[in-house]
């Protein structure tokens, strides 16, 4: 996501309807005068240290560009843990991730005009040329139609507007002819047929050489898309339109937006996730600012800046309006049902969402934002990245983080739109924690888990087109940057596009079709620039002033007012209504309240219990309300506690030159021996075993001896192999996969098991690695010889003084980040600790459970049950505004994490809950599509 940069300031006002590309230039560039007013809240950074940190990030950009032109092009992306190019269909397919991929470059194409901002003309050159050399788009392979447009699409028209800047200027470029443009017009050619259907909105995905519904195509039987995907085309479609004088890419992605814009909800005026592209209706229900519609109010407000468009910014007002008045609720912004706003869908927020800051400020909305940035601000400072979900009491959702650049974005836009040093110290701290969790010999790795540091074999494109642009622009002077900045609007994916397209080709009709749907107020839009007196009173500590009650709002506080609970639930002399985590099925006071609530109770013959809803057998609308809160609250719940029950992940970090930690390994625990979570970690340097499977006195104990020994699964159980290398002297163990080429990218996730014995004898730590990642180990032993890890529950900082000595000094301290090239790689498990003597399949089904007579032991994890007592570990945040303790939350957690997670008796006969909630999702969802709105 990216926002519209730059700003020369707003000395006077632009006229109600003043000329379009007036109206458009001033919008993107007014933001930015409020640098002069700055605060005073942190201490001014001397240009020395801003330059000192922009070279630190010409240096990663080089480090992450440099070693996917040696290791990985004309792949699409850098393997930075294996050091190799990820090629669609050679490597495991990840699901829609690899939807990006179409074999076209991807990395380079996207990296354009990052080369160009960063100063790297002469590179820019030479890369343009091997685009035009090697880049193929008529390839059969089946890609994201909004994936191929923001990164390869925008791309292409990014690199096309700075070369042509480039050639003006008169000394690179000179031999450019608009080749990068006539690309650009190939691929909106081959993107078109996407469109092909009744409501103009784009199939989500085509072929590049058979486009939709050809056989050959293996594509064209969607029915969905995301509303992202359908409502983030324009700005790129209607610049092919304005530079190439076609007219068609222009009109197809406004039709896109238009039809949109007629099925939003219209009581509420908020849009949901995902709609059918055939009849409009809406297929998921919620609505929120992070992912599956973040990028559609970031394209409203900027078409309308790009494009001089009044209906856009009327529909992007209209919309704000909604989000802030029930999505937002400071710091944080949860997702709602659009159908019912003031009921939140969910108790958690994704990552994407750290664009909005950045879309506020180009809105001219500071406050909210300043407020939003700080709470990300204070979750990153806890995790050192942004997990790819977090819930609203600040605990990992999803432990993943792709190395998105959102927040980066958005912290640049706050920095120009305030002067705050404050946030050139937030940026310092990015660079900071990406140099020592993310740094790894062949590039950046993403983060697999950011509870232990572990790493994932990727490195998308949009981390050099965005995380290096936002990054260098927030330490840059004017003077730093070749060109002017504030010539240009950044599309999602922040490619520059040049403001004066708002006046060229003006060929396509600009109705305003959005009065044919609603009736709407002038007097409540904006359509003047942003006044910084009303931004910035007169205070000089204004942005601290606000950012300074949520210092603690992650550690030591809990945020009141989370979940929203409507003021008729509070009723004079009214109890609050029935949570899920205190329901008992046996209570009668609870299904007398069930039924108020128009909640059935069913006992099916097969002895499972059925809950069902019919709001129209509630005593009353906010009864009806109260019920579907009630259900999703034990939808939410059973979720939260089969997260919570899986044991954390354990770490295999190497320490040992030339890796000093930056490798990072997620392993599998075993049901005994040393808890590495309880107990400091193990070190040691590793040898194998002999015999190597581990199942008999091991033959060279002399090379195990005071060491960590590497075994190799198979042919006896696994706490066999604990105690043969115990007693020959060993100081832990690694079990590495027999299974050549498995990975848990592809392979379900488990836990060793004992053998049903008594496995108390066993003392020493036991870890297990599945192939891919074991070989990282068994090659560094080849080329290295001696190869020192550590065993632990977590990663660890990284050992500095051993750095130190291996590493000559530079003048540069970013010079010092780099190591050499040597393979790598890391994997994530979910974990979940089962009372049983046989090894745990935890992410498939029983069918594709191991046999129970593998001489290793397996058997398929059962789903988790309840019992009657009330679930006091796994409580979602309250209702009704009481506030615990988080740092007393986590104590109690790690407390009880390897306990069993308490059942809940229904009736006479136990049954897991998991049975039950499958069909209550069947059932608010027909709830829901009950309740229609009736417009």
């Amino acid at each position: 996501m990216s926002k519209a940069g730059g700003g020369r300031g707003c000395g006077s006002l632009v006229p109600q309807r003043a000329p379009w590309s007036l109206v458009a230039a001033t919008a993107a560039l007014c933001l930015v005068s409020a640098t002069s007013v700055g605060t005073a809240g942190a201490a001014p950074m001397s240009r020395e240290e801003k330059q000192k940190l922009g070279n630190q990030v010409l240096e990663m950009f080089d480090h992450a560009y440099g070693n996917y032109m040696e290791h990985a092009y004309p792949a699409d992306e850098l393997m930075p843990l294996t050091c190799r190019g990820r090629v669609r269909g050679q490597e495991p397919s990840r699901g829609d991730v690899d939807d990006a991929l179409g074999k076209f470059s991807l990395t380079l194409i996207d990296s354009l005009d990052t080369l160009v901002v960063l100063n790297k003309t002469k590179e820019f050159e030479d890369a343009v040329r091997k685009v035009l050399r090697d880049v193929n788009l008529d390839n059969d392979v089946v890609v994201s139609v909004f994936e191929t447009n923001i990164r390869v699409l925008g791309g292409l028209l990014g690199g096309h507007s700075l070369a042509i800047m480039l050639k003006e200027k008169g000394e690179y470029m000179q031999w450019y002819n608009d080749e990068l443009l006539q690309m650009a017009k190939q691929l909106g050619y081959k993107l078109l047929p996407a469109f092909n259907t009744t409501s103009g909105l784009p199939y989500p995905r085509i072929n590049l050489k058979f486009g939709i519904r050809k056989p050959e195509a293996r594509t064209g039987t969607e029915t969905d898309t995301c509303t992202a995907c359908a409502g983030t085309l324009i700005l790129e479609f209607a610049a092919l339109s304005r530079f190439t004088g076609a007219t068609i890419f222009e009109e197809y992605a406004r039709k896109a937006l238009d039809f949109l814009w007629e099925k939003r909800q219209r009581s509420s005026n908020l849009v949901g996730v995902t709609i059918n592209i055939h009849t409009g209706d809406w297929v998921r229900k919620d609505s929120g600012v992070g992912a599956g519609i973040d990028s559609y109010y970031e394209y409203l407000l900027k078409a309308y800046v790009l494009l001089g468009d009044d209906s856009f910014l009327e529909r992007f007002n209209t919309h704000y309006d909604a989000i802030m008045r029930y999505i937002s609720q400071p710091p944080l912004l949860l997702d709602v049902h659009i159908h019912k706003p003031m009921l939140n869908a969910r108790t958690w927020m994704d990552a994407l969402l750290a664009f909005f800051p950045g879309l506020q400020v180009l809105k001219g909305d500071i406050r909210p934002a300043i407020e939003t940035h700080e709470m990300l601000y204070q979750v990153i400072k806890k995790h050192n990245f942004l997990p790819e979900a977090f819930t609203t009491d600040f605990r990992v959702h999803w432990a993943q983080h792709p190395l998105r650049p959102e927040f980066a974005e958005s912290t640049y836009f706050l920095y120009k739109a305030t002067g705050d040093p404050y946030y050139l110290e937030v940026g310092k701290t990015l660079i900071e924690n990406l140099n020592k969790y993310a740094r790894v010999p062949c590039g950046f790795a993403a983060m697999k888990d950011v509870r232990t540091g572990s790493h994932e074999d990727r490195m998308d494109s949009f981390f050099l087109a965005e995380m290096f642009k936002y990054l260098y622009l927030l330490f840059a002077d004017k003077e730093d940057i070749i060109f002017d900045i504030e010539d240009y609007i950044f599309t999602t994916e922040a490619h520059l596009l040049p403001l004066w397209l708002s006046t060229t080709n003006q060929s396509v009709s600009r109705k305003n079709t959005t009065s044919e749907y609603t009736e709407l107020d002038d007097s409540n839009f904006d359509w003047t620039c942003p006044n910084t007196q009303i931004l910035f009173p007169n205070d000089p500590l204004y942005a601290q002033s606000i950012r300074e009650p949520l210092k603690n709002v992650v550690d030591k506080s809990c945020p009141r007012g989370i979940i929203r609970v409507r003021e008729e639930s509070f009723r004079s002399g009214a109890k609050p209504p029935l949570r899920a985590r205190d329901f008992m099925a046996t209570n009668p006071e609870h299904l007398e309240i069930l039924k108020k609530m128009g909640v059935s109770l069913i006992h099916l013959k097969d002895g499972r219990v059925q809950l069902v809803q019919h709001a129209i057998q509630a005593a009353s609308s906010i009864d009806a309300e109260d019920g579907l809160r009630f259900m999703q609250e034990m939808i939410e719940l059973s979720s939260q506690q089969q997260k919570e029950q899986q044991l954390p992940p354990r770490a295999v970090q190497i320490v040992s030159h030339p890796f000093f930690g930056r490798v990072v390994l997620t392993a599998g625990p075993a049901q005994f021996g040393l808890d590495l979570s309880k107990h400091k970690e193990t070190r040691g340097f590793v040898a194998s075993s002999r015999p190597y499977n581990g199942c008999s006195e091991l033959t060279n104990p002399e090379a195990v001896m005071g060491k960590i020994a590497l075994i190799q699964r198979g042919q006896c159980m696994f706490a066999e192999k604990a105690r043969n290398i115990q007693n020959a002297g060993a100081i832990g163990g690694i079990v590495i996969d027999d299974n050549e080429g498995s990975s848990s990218d592809t392979a379900p996730l488990f836990q060793m098991a004992g053998d049903g014995k008594d496995t108390d004898d066993i003392k020493i730590p036991m870890l297990f690695l599945f192939s891919k990642e074991g070989s990282i180990i068994l090659d560094a032993i080849r080329e290295y010889e001696e190869v020192e890890v550590l065993l632990s529950d977590k990663a660890k900082d990284r050992d500095p003084e051993m750095e130190n000595e291996e590493q000559p000094s530079s003048e540069n301290d970013s010079q010092n980040q780099s190591v050499d090239p040597v393979v790598s790689g890391s994997q994530e498990v979910e974990l979940v600790d089962q009372e049983s003597s046989e090894e745990r399949s935890l992410n498939s089904p029983p069918e594709e459970s191991l046999s129970p007579t593998d001489t290793d032991g397996a058997a398929s994890v059962s789903p988790s049950e309840q019992n009657s007592d009330p679930v006091e570990n796994h409580e979602p945040p309250s209702l009704d505004g009481e506030c615990t303790d988080l740092d007393n939350q986590v104590q109690e957690q790690s407390e009880t994490e390897d306990e069993p997670t308490p059942n809940v008796s229904w009736g006479k006969k136990v049954q897991p809950i998991d049975s039950i909630l499958a069909d209550w999702n069947e059932d608010i969802e027909a709830f829901e599509m009950m309740e229609k709105d009736e417009l």
